[in-house]
């Protein structure tokens, strides 16, 4: 038997088909010694199916019990559960499918164990990161809120399963309106002396079929204050340099004219009195500028018809409004609201746009004017984006870096938000808040 149980199942097989034909025809041939032919031959098969039967029984039963475990364990690993294993030693030609099962298990064992170690390791850095994350399935719910989207969005508790739209209305105005305009972008929360500027970042994708959108809200006020002091920084060298520029050759044509006037060569003066006048009109100029940032007034705020206004901006520069509102009376100091978009539509001008995809778009909010400058230039990439409304910074090369920073000043002091972001197919959109007064 011990030799059977080594061999393959269907010499096994061969073999005792084999054994119970000749076991048949001897019992056959021993029995007729005694009994008639037909009692002997219906005797031996009784005697040999019931063995027949037996060793058929033994055979198969360990088999099913086999396909019965096999048949478990691809249940538990359907079900995620890897911790069966089967142990057989019956037969040698189903050991191979038996070891082939039991390395199978193995394996998504380790890649089970290697892969909640990965979602360990993935959750903990989501949940630990400064930066708020949300996930949202197409029915706006909330799937994943991190613990710093707790914090800024739901008060310290879990956002998982709540409607994201009910979380934004207890936000401030200033995020909602963010999220409305779409795409990425930055805002400020809170008032001049305590004012936190965001970086938002909305990226849509499908997971398991369905479309699912990831909300990212950076706080950037940190980094952005340590981008003032190297702004600062650059300022002091701009200055010096420009003050050093122009003083430099007036003190030496002062020197020289009065080096002039000792020898009597007077026919030299005019010349050199002229640089000496350019240099000092152009540092004029240039403080004057530079004063004009530091020393805004406030505005004096008075009603004019946004109409009016508009028609005599379009004016001075091109610009495609389709003149919704133009009835409309807004409270603004008329000059500086001028220089401000002035300042906007003529970046857009210089953005590489065409002059017809040069827009403004107003329009009216419950509380506020909405003016939107959009165009379809080079946009601006993340770095300059954050640092794009900071007082002399600049990717012009002769660039005075005020244009933006005093445009953002002047809205704010009209009680105002500014927002920059880039556009879905290439472009910049600048969006200005006014409250209607």
């Amino acid at each position: 038997m011990q030799l059977l149980r080594i061999l393959p199942l269907a010499i096994r097989l061969i073999v005792l088909a084999t054994l119970c034909v000749v076991l048949a025809a001897a019992s056959t041939a021993l029995l007729t010694q005694w009994l008639p032919a037909w009692a002997a031959g219906a005797i031996a098969a009784v005697v040999v199916g019931t063995l027949v039967a037996t060793l058929i029984w033994r055979t198969v039963t360990p088999m099913r019990a086999l396909f019965r475990a096999l048949a478990g364990t691809v249940a538990s690993y359907r079900d995620g559960d890897f911790s069966f294993g089967i142990t057989w030693d019956k037969y040698s030609d189903l050991i191979e499918l038996v070891n082939a099962h039991n390395a199978l298990g193995d394996a998504l064992r380790e890649q089970r164990l290697s892969l909640v170690q990965r979602e360990l390791l993935l959750d903990t850095m989501v949940q630990n990161t400064p930066v708020a994350m949300v996930l949202v399935d197409e029915s706006q719910r909330i799937v994943l809120g991190n613990l710093a989207a707790r914090k800024l969005l739901g008060e310290g508790r879990r956002l998982e399963g709540r409607s994201f739209d009910s979380i934004l209305e207890g936000t401030p105005q200033a995020l909602r309106d963010a999220f409305e305009r779409g795409g990425d972008g930055i805002f400020a929360v809170g008032d001049e002396d305590n004012e936190d500027i965001f970086h938002l970042s909305r990226r849509s994708f499908r997971l398991n079929g369905r479309r699912h959108e990831l909300v990212l809200l950076r706080l950037l006020t940190a980094e952005l204050r340590r981008q003032e002091v190297q702004t600062w920084k650059k300022v002091i060298r701009v200055i010096s340099h420009e003050l050093n520029n122009s003083l430099a050759p007036i003190a030496s044509l002062a020197h020289s004219s009065a080096e002039l006037l000792k020898r009597g060569q007077l026919e030299r003066l005019p010349t050199a009195l002229a640089t000496i006048e350019e240099r000092a009109r152009h540092l004029e100029g240039f403080i004057r500028d530079y004063a004009r940032f530091a020393k805004l007034p406030a505005p004096r705020l008075e009603p004019h018809a946004w109409g009016r206004f508009l028609e005599q901006l379009r004016s001075q520069v091109e610009f495609v409004w389709n003149g919704q509102h133009d009835d409309g009376v807004v409270s603004i100091d008329a000059a500086q609201m001028e220089q401000s978009l002035l300042n906007l539509i003529k970046n857009a001008h210089e953005s590489g746009s065409a002059a017809n995809e040069v827009q403004l778009v107003l329009r009216k909010l419950p509380e506020a004017w909405r003016i939107d400058i959009l165009d379809r230039g080079s946009g601006m990439s993340d770095a300059v984006l954050a640092q794009a409304l900071l007082p002399f910074y600049s990717t012009k090369r002769h660039g005075t870096g005020l244009g933006l920073a005093l445009t953002r000043d002047i809205i704010e002091a009209h009680g105002g938000r500014i927002a920059l972001q880039n556009r879905d197919g290439g472009g910049l959109l600048v969006s200005l808040t006014l409250p209607a007064r």
